[in-house]
């Protein structure tokens, strides 16, 4: 592994994110999906994690008045274990607080156990349950809130 960095994602990371995203998920986003969360969402804030210059995952989330909903965070397979999603977890929670985020919240599939342990490491909490969310997957999704950034 070289130096691992995060920064803010841009769309020239489009491609290498499209990369992260094809392995991370059954039903990936489009890159037009990507696209417009870039350029036409005044909500949206995405980060990429880098090992060196190659982007190995992404984490982005909507401010809606106080509150921070995280839309997707995904490390490429290879990178797994290796605690790079706290960190980049931990840094979409300081730029969710620095933009006056209070709370933040999230979907997890219940079969996801490492993404859900992740998550309640650092202090979220099952509040509720979202039936079929995860349609595609025949699953519910498990309502997480983190209070007090």
């Amino acid at each position: 592994m070289a130096e691992i960095s995060i920064r803010r994602m841009q769309t020239a990371d489009i491609d290498a994110v499209l990369a992260v995203e094809n392995q991370a998920f059954a039903t990936p986003w489009s890159r037009a999906a990507f696209e417009s969360e870039l350029n036409d969402n005044d909500l949206s804030h995405y980060l990429v994690v880098l090992d060196g210059s190659h982007i190995i995952g992404y984490a982005g989330f909507w401010l809606v008045v106080d509150e921070a909903h995280v839309t997707n965070v995904a490390i490429l397979p290879e990178y797994r274990g290796r605690k790079i999603g706290s960190l980049l977890l931990e840094h979409m929670i300081l730029a969710a607080k620095l933009l006056g985020a209070a709370s933040m919240t999230l979907e997890v599939r219940p079969s996801n156990t490492p993404a859900r342990r992740l998550y309640e490491r650092r202090g979220f909490v099952e509040q509720g349950i979202r039936p079929n969310y995860y349609a595609e997957l025949g699953e519910d999704a498990l309502i997480m809130w983190l209070d007090k950034l």
